[in-house]
């Protein structure tokens, strides 16, 4: 589907006043935004070059700077309604690339892209496209609460694999993260409801993000 088939009402009355794309680009938030979409296709790239460890840092600094440009977001007040609209959409977008496809090209990476691997790599990105879409329609439930597991989870469950990888065997391993792969995808999409991550879990997460860098910047630097 291309611009046209969403909008075919044609130019409305005042059309000459709508904003420049690239304004949107001077708000706090929508540039942390786009610097976890730096992170994120960084992450890839180190994936592909099966520079697994790098690739584990910049998918967790990915992360971290999608769950703090939300915080940010909450502390400006005189932040405009169409930058709270495009921040949102970006946000989804921007997940998409780096708890979606960047675990998905994880796994393609460490199998060598073997297409057995395929399935486990579709399923991570077609569960995250669900929950996405889910997500912006449905939003948050009356009591708070949000349906299936959030996406950026499965970087930092995925992290945690990683760090055994230098200790198992390699056919052991690839087993466990495409185990893990598959169990993420089915979180994301399950019928179960979970309560938004409060500030107190964010701090928890930045400090595992910290260390788990201290951890496989160790082993980046030991191979």
């Amino acid at each position: 589907m291309d611009d046209t088939d969403r909008n075919m009402t044609g130019p409305k009355s005042g059309d000459s006043d709508l904003p420049v794309i690239l304004s949107f680009v001077a708000d706090w938030p929508n540039l942390m935004t786009l610097a976890g979409l730096c992170l994120g296709v960084l992450a890839i790239f180190f994936a592909v070059e099966q520079n697994y460890s790098a690739a584990v840092i910049a998918m967790l600094w990915a992360v971290t700077f999608d769950w703090y440009d939300g915080v940010v977001a909450r502390r400006i007040t005189d932040r405009s309604d169409a930058h709270r609209a495009i921040g949102g959409a970006m946000d989804s977008l921007v997940d998409l690339v780096t708890s979606g496809v960047g675990p998905a090209i994880l796994l393609l990476s460490i199998t060598d892209f073997s297409g057995w691997a395929y399935p486990g790599a579709l399923a991570i990105i077609m569960a995250g496209v669900l929950r996405l879409s889910y997500f912006n329609v449905y939003g948050v439930d009356s009591s708070g609460k949000i349906a299936g597991l959030t996406i950026d989870n499965s970087p930092i469950v995925v992290s945690l694999v990683f760090l055994l990888e230098s200790f198992i065997d390699h056919s052991a391993f690839i087993a466990i993260l495409y185990a893990v792969v598959l169990v993420m995808a089915a979180l994301h999409i399950a019928p179960f409801r979970l309560p938004k991550a409060t500030q107190i879990f964010y701090y928890i997460f930045t400090v595992y993000v910290v260390v788990a860098t201290v951890g496989h910047a160790f082993i980046w630097a030991n191979q």
